[in-house]
């Protein structure tokens, strides 16, 4: 047998819009975009345990929307920012700014001026590597 001819080629990216797009049943609780604000590129959130929270922030030249629950901090970022990053554990990244097994959304603990609600994804990469002793993977060697 022959494959079939002429039908539609996917390309990664969309195979990999296609999975994200895959969601177990049961409610989903989503961080809100505040009133008043937009987001043009979409949302994202990149997770971290609290207690990394604080020392994350006080690293970064602009701070967007972030949430935080007793055990997680949650930073609004634009759709798309794991694109060709590894985010160090032990941060999650949550597409479409999902919150998973929450029996309730995060609080809004900042909300910056202006009406983007992103935290700029490399920064705050940057600023998760330092605190959680990861380097970057741009800088890690490359095996061959």
């Amino acid at each position: 047998m022959s494959a079939p001819r002429g039908g539609p080629v996917l390309s990664l990216d969309t195979l990999v819009r296609l999975g994200r797009g895959l969601r177990a049943p049961g409610p989903v609780l989503r961080l809100p975009v505040p009133e008043g604000m937009t987001a043009p590129l979409g949302c994202d959130a990149v997770a971290m345990p609290a207690r990394l929270g604080h020392r994350v922030m006080t690293r970064l030249p602009r701070v967007g929307c972030v949430y935080a629950d007793g055990t997680h901090w949650w930073w609004l970022v634009p759709a798309d920012s794991d694109q060709a990053l590894e985010w160090p554990a032990p941060a999650q990244y949550a597409t479409g700014a999902v919150v998973p097994d929450a029996g309730r959304l995060p609080e809004l603990v900042h909300r910056p001026e202006g009406t983007l609600p992103y935290t700029p994804p490399i920064p705050l990469y940057l600023a998760l590597c330092r605190v959680t002793g990861t380097a970057p993977s741009w800088s890690r060697p490359v095996s061959a």
